[in-house]
């Protein structure tokens, strides 16, 4: 029998997910400051999915841990070093690290797998990966994925600990460069140098503006331009040229409120820089847009018509200045509008962008080429800096010979580790630095008034319309130059990826339904979901740049024109002639082979763990709600060979946020954890399964609640234990001798699941199963007399007693139960009905916090408490399919702070019980 690992266990859910939202909120010492990628996976959860997926669990050796208390002693100590490894401030502690590599040296024999992902995108699982001491084999179609996984994982192992190479830090005398702080020493340097040698070729086309005396005086740098697009009036009778902003607020920040003033003068459109808030609203809208000369209607048909036919143009309308202390905003003058007027260079990159509607959107207005994204001066200066990589590269190579390194001048791709490859390296670094240029220089970039600073388009997953502008300076030393988002790119390489290296890292462009020859191999990943992401059409906004500064470095990589879309695994109609069954199906058998070379290169006794997270819906035939993408990726992984023994929901957002906000309980991601299916597993009817289901389950599910899983994940976690069963037998039949499907599989596993929660109401007291039926129907709302008393009679209860009792209203011919707040305030020790308890303890909660819940638990007699809880468990359910967001927010965070309030009853024991109030808790220790 395979040994068991933690993941597919139990796992510190709360403590990980808490971490990843944590994650999420850093900003700049993060390896996703490199370089854009979308849907990364956080850091700190691939970290504990690596780690407790190679980590044996203690249930795995009886010999060590005989008793079931043994077995969860062990476990809440791994626990304990799993919750210190996913600190994302423990990233690079030299003594935990070595206390969680120590337990997978344990749990492997002494002989750690190495780990593939076959979907690195983004780079988390194998940079993780690297960091718990495996070697790591990261694969990708997508080239800026390669890349990306390239820089982090890929080179510093082939210059570990190596001194900079340029004359300025050669002359500090330094003997010691530790990590990559050495690299990172050159690509300042020689970010430095693009910048300079752009600036002395283009800094004419930057003028500074002229401050008036009350400005200060003399010239400041501009830090931005703010433009507008605009087209012709539509009326006969008007025909002014119309701005198509959505705001004319420019800045809103308190103490410098500025706006434009739009004026007509003899119908010439001008703009007036004021301070401010603006008394005009923004022209633009999503139906349209408002002549501000007539007040004429602008549908949008005339606007992408005006657009395509090479008739919608660009004004300036303010000017963004470096002031003393505080940004100046001023109306363009004539120097500034005519250093704008750049011709368009003779040579840039080029690459038409691909027809996807849903997520790009510039094709509907006439911009059809990527550097159609780009005003002449931005395309102008992107391209010159494009150019200088090469000449600044050659510098390198010079320099790093000076240095001492070998000057054999073979590439990083032939296994060069001299001087050229050395310059190969940080020429692909000034390549990332002039991506997140394009991103701050682009006429899609917007500008923000609140930051008083421009902003990248790419905040979500497509390339939107953008109807006014900022042109940022890339000279201005200020927001969006070259040498701010140089300083931040180097803070981030040296913060994220100071990593001590102990095995070798091999990063491939390769598709994933091919076989990479691979074998006995850990695997971690994060496919596609189905069409939710269009990577490959995103990717090229950086591609023709990349491309454009790096064919001759890695010509393999960037061989073709733009990102390669035929071969990507996702269900794009667009590149099926707009055939959605022909995209599922191309998705589907994709998903399927993929998934049966992951069964080939797998090794026996470590579970696969796969990432998923997109949840498409779509209505069957039977007017059921099915999930396409996720029921595909179920399908794909069980026919190819595996059982799944594991589904843990993996959030980087609160659980309680996310219902709080009335938002659909999907977690951020499921990690489905998966074993090779043995060959031999037999076949099993549908009541087979049904039985099997009712006898495993149970176990499951109360492990799960024990471990104090929220209940927002709990019904996906859930589904593990269900497929494990399901997947773990060649087929299983239905009445009709037809192989069962997914579908119906979790169809079945649900009804168990609910089964098992009723079951648990079932348990509990009269009044108790009373109060949940009535709160399913109807909640806190009115209810006849006589339906109740129907009711409280099938639950052996009385309708006067329960009022008595202060659990119902009930007068004149109307039931309802009583909220939380009409409850009475004492809660009385011995209370036998768990409804009111629950009630009681969730008011607390709300109002008092865990302080107050502990007051009551502390004083209570019996197990009513945690029957309490089970029951927040089951309000939630019912509270979540009702859509009841403020219902479920609230059960569900009394479940999540179950364990802080069981700590702090237990202090408080020792204190004389006495009757308790809601309110009556002191907050002093």
């Amino acid at each position: 029998m395979a040994t068991k690992k933690l993941i597919e266990v139990a796992l510190p859910l709360e403590k990980i997910n808490l971490e990843a939202e944590k994650e999420k909120q850093i900003r700049h010492a993060h390896p996703s400051n490199l370089h854009q990628y979308w849907a990364r996976r956080p850091f700190t959860t691939a970290r504990a999915v690596i780690w407790a997926s190679l980590v044996d669990d203690p249930s795995s050796h009886p010999d060590l841990f005989p008793t079931e208390e043994d077995q969860n002693r062990e476990r809440n100590r791994l626990f304990k070093v799993l919750e210190s490894l996913v600190e994302w401030e423990n990233s690079n502690d030299e003594f935990i690290l070595k206390q969680a590599k120590k337990e997978i040296i344990k749990s492997t024999n002494n002989n750690p797998p190495a780990l593939l992902d076959p979907f690195c995108g983004g780079g988390a699982i194998p940079f993780e990966a690297q960091r718990l001491g495996l070697e790591t084999h990261a694969h990708d179609l997508n080239p800026i994925a390669v890349m990306i996984n390239k820089v982090m994982i890929e080179f510093p192992a082939l210059f570990p600990n190596s001194s900079p190479v340029n004359p300025r830090s050669r002359k500090l005398f330094q003997t010691q460069w530790e990590g990559i702080t050495g690299h990172a020493e050159d690509v300042q340097y020689y970010g430095e140098r693009i910048n300079e040698e752009a600036k002395r070729i283009v800094g004419s086309n930057y003028p500074k503006v002229k401050l008036s005396k009350e400005l200060g005086g003399g010239c400041a740098n501009v830090i931005s331009w703010i433009w507008t697009r605009t087209v012709k009036c539509p009326n006969p009778a008007c025909g002014c040229e119309v701005p198509l902003a959505k705001s004319f607020d420019i800045s809103t920040k308190k103490g410098n409120l500025h706006h434009v003033e739009v004026k007509y003068i003899d119908k010439k459109l001008s703009f007036i820089v004021k301070p401010g808030k603006s008394d005009q609203k923004g022209t633009m809208s999503r139906k349209g847009a408002i002549c501000l000369c007539c007040g004429n209607p602008i549908d949008m048909t005339y606007i992408r018509n005006e657009a395509s036919s090479g008739r919608m143009y660009e004004r300036m309308m303010a000017t963004v200045a470096e002031g003393k202390g505080k940004r100046v905003y001023l109306t363009p003058d004539r120097e500034q509008i005519d250093a704008a007027k750049v011709n368009k260079p003779i040579e840039y990159p080029v690459g038409e962008i691909a027809y996807n509607p849903r997520d790009i959107r510039t094709q509907l207005y006439g911009l059809y080429d990527y550097s159609d994204l780009f005003t002449n001066r931005q395309l102008n200066t992107l391209s010159i800096m494009a150019k200088l990589i090469d000449t600044i590269r050659k510098e390198v190579e010079r320099d790093a010979i000076t240095a001492g390194m070998n000057d054999d001048h073979i590439s990083i791709e032939n296994g060069g580790v001299g001087a050229f490859a050395y310059s190969q390296v940080i020429a692909v670094h000034l390549a990332f630095l002039l991506d997140k240029m394009a991103c701050l220089h682009s006429n899609l970039t917007m500008w923000k008034p609140l930051a008083q600073c421009p902003l990248s388009f790419f905040g979500r997953q497509a390339i939107p319309m953008a109807w006014d502008f900022a042109e940022a300076n890339p000279f201005s030393g200020s927001s969006g130059s070259y040498n701010v988002i140089l300083s931040g790119y180097v803070k981030a390489l040296v913060a994220s990826l100071d990593v001590s290296i102990e095995k070798k890292s091999y990063v491939k462009q390769f598709d994933a339904q091919m076989d990479c020859g691979l074998r006995n191999i850990m695997i971690s990943t994060d496919p596609p979901y189905y069409d939710n992401i269009s990577y490959a059409d995103l990717s090229d906004f950086f591609y023709v740049w990349m491309r454009y500064s790096l064919r001759t470095v890695f010509p393999d990589i960037f061989r073709t024109i733009l990102v390669p879309k035929k071969e990507e695994l996702v269900a794009t109609p667009y590149h099926f002639d707009g055939d959605n069954d022909v995209a599922k199906e191309f998705f589907e058998s994709g998903m399927f082979e993929t998934c049966r070379q992951l069964n080939l290169y797998a090794r026996e006794d470590i579970p696969v763990t796969i990432y998923y997270a997109y949840k498409q819906s779509s209505i069957d035939e039977n007017s059921e709600v099915a999930s396409t993408g996720w029921e595909t990726m179920l399908s794909a992984i069980i026919r190819a060979g595996f059982s799944i023994t594991g589904t843990w929901p993996i959030r980087t957002e609160r659980a309680a946020r996310n219902v709080s906000l009335g938002a659909n309980a999907l977690a951020s991601s499921i990690v489905l954890v998966c074993r090779k299916r043995d060959k031999s597993a037999p076949q099993i009817t549908r009541r087979n399964l049904v039985n099997i289901l009712r006898k495993e389950l149970r176990p499951a599910l109360k492990q799960l609640r024990d471990s104090n899983i929220a209940p927002v994940d709990l019904a996906q976690s859930s589904i593990g234990p269900g497929m494990a069963v399901f997947s773990r037998y060649r087929q299983v039949l239905e009445a009709d001798g037809s192989p069962m499907t997914v579908r119906s599989a979790l169809q079945v596993i649900n009804e168990e699941i609910d089964l098992y929660f009723n079951e648990q109401v079932g348990e509990m007291d009269s009044s108790s199963r009373f109060c949940v039926d009535l709160y399913t129907q109807n909640a806190f709302n009115d209810i006849k007399y006589g339906d109740a008393e129907i009711l409280a009679t099938a639950k052996s209860t009385s309708i006067p007693m329960m009022s008595s009792r202060g659990m119902l209203y009930a007068k004149a011919g109307i039931v309802h139960l009583l909220e939380r707040s009409e409850l009475p305030e004492r809660v009385d020790c011995d209370e036998k009905c768990v409804w009111m308890l629950t009630q009681q303890l969730t008011q607390a909660m709300t109002k008092g916090g865990v302080e107050a819940c502990a007051q009551i638990v502390a004083n209570m007699f019996g197990s009513n408490a945690e029957q309490a809880k089970d029951l927040a468990y089951r309000l939630y359910t019912i509270a979540e399919q009702k859509n009841w967001a403020d219902e479920a927010y609230a059960y569900n965070s009394l479940v999540v702070a179950w364990p802080d309030i069981q700590s702090r009853a237990a202090a408080l024991k020792a204190v004389e019980p006495k009757q308790m109030t809601l309110f009556d808790y002191d907050t002093k220790e």
